[in-house]
């Protein structure tokens, strides 16, 4: 038999012609180019609508709520107005000042006045009470026909004193005999939300419109003239009685342009607020992205025409290649028998299929012992679930999942070890599932961390606590006040200071002092042990309080405790004319008028002030104090008492 050589397993591939495999990997490298470019396009311009769909709807949402907001403070406003009209006249004089305040305090006012039952002017908030009169207009008709008190809002109209726009707010007066007793009348001007809407970025053709629920329109940016009836439009025919909420896309009635459109409904007041945007706007920036791909694509594609020339010099080079990989897999299997990490190699039963060799220098246990065995047998069970999750999590040849626990060695005592499985392979059948786990011994790094852990969480504890009282120091009482105020409806604030601390300082020196103050502290901390509260050093002999959830009365209860604690601790002080140490309080607690965390602070500021004038050792609530004679007591005695430098 004659002999005959071995096929080369590259010979088939030689016979393939280079050029054929170079055009055929430009053509694939191009499509591919192409089609992504394609797709790409297509799934940004979806992306862009729906961004500015998203816009819009979050748009009409934020201008239906501030249209609402804005009529809502003028209806409080009026309603108030109204109950005092039901009852009395005021003097002219005085109700029209109120007026003119009321006026002042809401910007979105060009005006608001009273008519009588005749529809005469009787107050306004105008330099000059008009003298005009108001039969002649729908909302008087309406509230002298209709017993209906709700607040009414009026088409758009034109002032008869400087014929500027407005739109009109009304509310009837009923007076104690259910008569009818006249009108309440606001005046907005449609710059005002015409002035918000312009700072809006909607488009060269976008718009903004505030109509009334019967189609009136009230007000449109870009102008527009107000009064006109949208009730015949789809918004009012259809897409209104449907929801309250909405989205699609129409032809403008106000220029005929093509726009995606969302309206919202006011929730409290019979208004709609709609914002529209041109599709050309919406998709601008998707057509200046579009323009930089296109570029970027032509770009690849020479990249690809010069890889495709280089393609063909990597043929040569293909055996020298094959080699090196064969030399890699050999250093592959040198590193896995020889490196300190452990590789094992477990299959969808849990057993183990394959032991590195670093399994017995790292953790006593010879890999011919463990092959067969399951991986779980050498887990602590306290870690054995945590061990199935990290493999539960894998999704993926790529996907990596990395678990801490606890494995035995081979003489029965526990190690720290980090095990960071993959799959071996990807395969749909569960029971050919094959799991690669490199383990590596980190006992000596979870003891650091453990150290580390402990040290931070002192380091913590020291940085927020007072050295000398243990209580919070005064950085973390701030925070603390700052956090629980912006949480809590009711929220109060002691601050608690030692009566003539420094004449006991003087008398039985620093030391004694120091000790006062941790007996203080002592008793001041022990009030808010057991309670959500917060006690403080806040500074030299002076202590705060923060109680969330407590009522000024309750405050009041732990303040006079804690001062009763302090006298019977029974301290010795001859500088007190009582001849023992004390304590004065100030307590508040938050109310409407308190402005943030630092006004309620100065409220118990104030407070503690009053304590320590009318005497000391005593709590003073701040909503008792007659506020126009403390401000007069303290600028008579500041020198004296004056606040955070007070004679002790």
């Amino acid at each position: 038999m004659p002999h005959r050589n071995p096929p080369d397993p590259g010979g088939p591939l030689r016979r393939v012609p280079s050029t054929a495999v170079v055009i055929t990997f430009a053509l694939v490298m191009t499509a591919c180019v192409l089609g992504v470019m394609a797709w790409k396009a297509l799934d940004a311009k979806k992306a862009a609508l729906a961004s500015g769909s998203s816009e819009i709807q979050n748009l009409a949402h934020s201008l239906a709520e501030h249209a609402s907001h804005t009529l809502q403070a003028v209806d409080i406003a009026m309603a108030g107005m109204v109950d005092l009209l039901k009852y009395r006249n005021p003097e002219p004089d005085r109700f029209n000042r109120y007026l003119t305040e009321t006026a002042k305090t809401l910007p979105q006012l060009r005006g608001i006045g009273v008519a009588d039952a005749d529809g005469n002017w009787s107050y306004s908030s105008l330099p000059e009470t008009p003298r005009h009169n108001v039969t002649d207009r729908s909302y008087f008709a309406y509230h002298r026909d209709a017993p209906d008190n709700s607040l009414r809002i009026s088409e758009p109209s034109q002032s008869r004193l400087d014929d500027q726009s407005s739109i009109v707010l009304s509310k009837r007066i009923t007076r104690l005999d259910g008569n009818f007793g006249g009108v309440v009348v606001a005046a907005i001007d449609k710059e005002y939300f015409n002035g918000f809407y312009r700072t809006l970025d909607i488009g060269t053709d976008g718009g903004i419109t505030l109509i009334r629920n019967d189609g009136i329109l009230l007000t449109r940016w870009p102008l527009s003239d107000m009064g006109t009836d949208l009730s015949r439009t789809s918004l009012f025919t259809k897409h209104l009685k449907l929801s309250p909420v909405g989205y699609y896309k129409i032809i403008s009635p106000f220029d005929g342009i093509a726009k995606y459109f969302g309206y919202e409904a006011t929730p409290h007041y019979p208004m709609v607020v709609t914002v529209a945007m041109s599709e050309d706007w919406l998709l601008s920036g998707w057509r200046k992205g579009l323009r930089t791909d296109v570029i970027v694509a032509g770009v690849l594609l020479c990249m690809i025409l010069m890889l495709a020339a280089l393609l063909a010099l990597q043929f040569r080079f293909r055996n020298k290649i094959e080699r090196a990989l064969r030399e890699r897999e050999a250093h592959y299997r040198l590193l896995a028998n020889n490196i300190a990490d452990i590789i094992i190699l477990i299959d969808a039963r849990s057993l183990l299929r394959y032991v590195s060799r670093s399994a017995e220098p790292v953790l006593g246990l010879r890999p011919k012992d463990l092959i067969g065995k399951s991986c779980f047998d050498l887990v602590h069970r306290d870690d054995r679930e945590s061990v199935k999750s990290a493999t539960a999590r894998l999704d993926g040849v790529d996907s990596v999942s990395t678990v801490v626990f606890r494995h035995y060695r081979g003489d029965g005592t526990l190690a720290w070890v980090e095990s960071k499985f993959k799959l071996a392979s990807e395969t749909d059948d569960p029971t050919r599932t094959e799991f690669l786990c490199v383990i590596r011994d980190v006992t000596e790094r979870k003891r650091m961390e453990d150290e580390l852990t402990q040290l931070n969480r002192r380091l913590t504890q020291l940085a927020a606590t007072d050295g000398l009282t243990n209580l919070t120091n005064r950085r973390t009482f701030d925070g603390f006040l700052r956090r629980e105020y912006e949480a809590c409806e009711e929220i109060a604030v002691l601050l608690l200071d030692i009566d003539n601390f420094k004449g006991y300082n003087d008398t039985y020196g620093h030391q004694a002092g120091d000790r006062c103050l941790q007996a203080v502290a002592k008793a001041i901390g022990d009030a808010t042990a057991n309670t959500s509260g917060l006690s403080a050093r806040y500074g030299g002999e002076e202590f705060a309080i923060v109680l969330p959830n407590t009522t000024e009365d309750a405050a009041l209860k732990v303040a006079e405790s804690i001062r009763l604690t302090v006298r019977a601790l029974g301290i010795p002080n001859t500088a007190s004319s009582r001849g023992y140490i004390t304590i004065s309080a100030g307590v508040a607690a938050r109310n409407r008028s308190t402005l943030d965390e630092a006004a309620l602070v100065g409220e118990a500021d104030t407070a503690l002030y009053e304590a320590k004038r009318l005497g000391r050792n005593r709590s003073i609530l701040y909503s008792s104090l007659d506020l126009q004679y403390v401000e007069s007591e303290s600028i008579q005695h500041d020198g004296e008492f004056a606040p955070g430098e007070r004679t002790h």
